[in-house]
């Protein structure tokens, strides 16, 4: 994540005048949930500063109480170094800011040793006990932020239960997820559920214009209206390679589809995976003329794939895609795994193309 954000985005400003009401009363845990990319984890750190200041504003109709960002505990928090505050995260993601920030020796380090996990483990959960069981070093609170928590594998959400269950005094847990779905009952039960709304489109797009970023609209759209998706994506090194996925699917014939696979493999492909989701959903869309929600930049290319398609062939694919997401963090190969579904996704078309006595792609 970026540096401590020094105040909240125009979307969160009705959440965080609901939080500050829970003040005097704070529950001792609370899961902040929604899309991703919408700044959920901003908001979490904002309010985890805001209960370790020592001076924070006198809240009013017109300025809530926040973190001041002065005192000891607010400059201990900016340097993540505060003594009562713990943020736990999958380890990947702690190596990605690490990377961010340029800190080339740390990183090569932890790559040397293991490869950084992409689950919240039982040990990092554990850890937190001796945290919980001391006094607190400025006689306030103590915050533990977690997320995403949909990340904590079997034995760490049931590590995280017990301490839910068995709350220390003066302790706060900050909780945040993308897919509340995922989450045990058990742990939905033991929190004050916050929903993080989605800013309206004017609203993200009043934010990109000021992120020096080309196409802000446009990004936006393949995002899904998230509007640090789309910063994420825009600035990513892949952004290239993606815009170059998508122009090749306008074209779903065998020999495009395997240049495809052959160049997207060395991606992270769970994000190209989502990008053929999208694709798909506007195709499905534009067969209903229900609009296009991602691509409106390929509505030509789109409403042609939709003529030439069928409803069934587009629901099998569709469903298959989908359940290729569900086992694309581990592929035996990227490569033939890229294969496969995109061929299947060129079948889609070919098929009707015979019927039709058009000359299948070769």
């Amino acid at each position: 994540m970026n540096p401590m954000n020094s105040s909240l985005f125009e979307w969160q400003q009705e959440t965080w005048t609901q939080i500050i009401a829970m003040r005097q009363r704070m529950p001792h845990a609370i899961l902040l949930y929604g899309n991703e990319g919408i700044g959920k984890a901003q908001f979490a750190e904002y309010l985890a500063k805001s209960l370790l200041c020592e001076t924070p504003t006198l809240a009013s109709s017109d300025s809530p109480s926040q973190a001041c960002g002065h005192c000891i505990s607010c400059n201990w928090f900016d340097q993540y170094s505060h003594p009562d505050y713990r943020r736990v995260r999958p380890g990947l993601l702690e190596e990605d800011e690490v990377e961010a920030s340029g800190a080339e020796v740390e990183v090569k380090t932890a790559k040397a040793s293991k490869t950084p996990s992409k689950e919240i483990l039982i040990d990092q959960v554990r850890a937190l006990t001796n945290f919980m069981n001391i006094s607190t070093h400025r006689q306030g609170q103590r915050v533990v932020l977690l997320y995403p928590v949909e990340a904590l594998n079997v034995h760490a959400a049931n590590a995280l239960l017990k301490s839910l269950e068995e709350p220390n005094p003066n302790t706060v847990f900050i909780l945040v997820s993308h897919r509340i779905d995922r989450l045990l009952p058990t742990i939905l039960s033991r929190c004050h559920k916050l929903p993080m709304p989605m800013p309206t489109r004017e609203q993200a797009l009043a934010w990109l214009s000021t992120q020096a970023i080309k196409e802000p609209a446009m990004w936006l759209a393949q995002q899904g209206g998230a509007p640090l998706l789309a910063l994420s994506m825009a600035q990513s090194e892949d952004a290239k390679e993606m815009e170059d996925f998508v122009r090749g699917l306008t074209h779903p014939d065998v020999e495009t589809c395997l240049k495809l696979a052959d160049k997207m493999q060395k991606l992270e492909l769970p994000r190209t995976i989502s990008c053929l989701q999208r694709w798909l959903y506007d195709i499905f869309s534009c067969k209903f003329n229900l609009g296009i929600r991602y691509y409106p930049k390929y509505q030509a290319e789109l409403q042609r794939l939709a003529a030439q398609s069928s409803t069934d062939q587009l629901m099998k694919i569709i469903q298959s895609v989908q359940d290729r997401q569900a086992i694309a963090s581990h592929p035996l190969s990227a490569k033939l795994f890229l294969e496969d579904m995109l061929l299947e996704y060129s079948s889609s078309f070919v098929h009707l193309a015979s019927s039709k006595n058009v000359p299948a792609p070769n």
